[in-house]
């Protein structure tokens, strides 16, 4: 049975640089070591929040003027305590989330998904939607204490829409 576990964009800008929180900085150290407690043959999936010098410039760049995940940028870094974890794909993505078809090319079967990461209330919450829309026999689940959102309130509402939505949150 193929579990993938999916890395939310653990990126410096969202823990502790542009865009950080004390509540990322939080999941860090707990996550590092979820990670590497499981097996050397774990299906584990990164995504990195990808934006170019003109991101001001672009549709969410307007809604979120704040410059953070540059390409090539220390920002744009998955953070350094995850540099042990021998990530099967790194997915660079331009928005909020990875399509539903992409989903499903880059994971292939699976039996299960388990989901952690940045920020609980706009990419983890995306890609948990898609992925459900993916996948929708299969189970997707959310570990709650290894995500963190903008601000606390927005991580429980981002909670509670996932799992109105059939994804489970442990």
């Amino acid at each position: 049975m193929k579990t993938a576990y999916i890395v939310i964009d653990m990126q410096n800008d969202f823990i502790d640089m542009a865009l950080g929180t004390k509540e990322a900085t939080s999941i860090v150290g707990p996550m590092a070591k979820y990670l590497s407690s499981l097996p050397e043959d774990s299906f584990i999936v990164a995504t990195r929040d990808t934006h170019q010098e003109d991101y001001l410039d672009t549709n969410e760049g307007k809604h979120l003027p704040v410059k953070h995940c540059i390409e090539g940028s220390k920002g744009w870094e998955i953070t350094e305590a995850l540099k042990d974890i021998s990530f099967t794909k790194i997915i660079n993505k331009p928005n909020f989330g990875v399509s539903a078809p992409e989903w499903k090319s880059i994971l292939g079967e699976v039996e299960e998904i388990v989901l952690m990461g940045l920020c609980t209330d706009i990419c983890v919450v995306s890609n948990a939607l898609a992925l459900k829309v993916a996948y929708p026999e299969k189970k997707v689940s959310v570990i709650k204490s290894l995500c963190a959102g903008v601000t606390p309130e927005t991580h429980e509402a981002a909670i509670k829409t996932m799992a109105m939505c059939q994804v489970e949150i442990i």
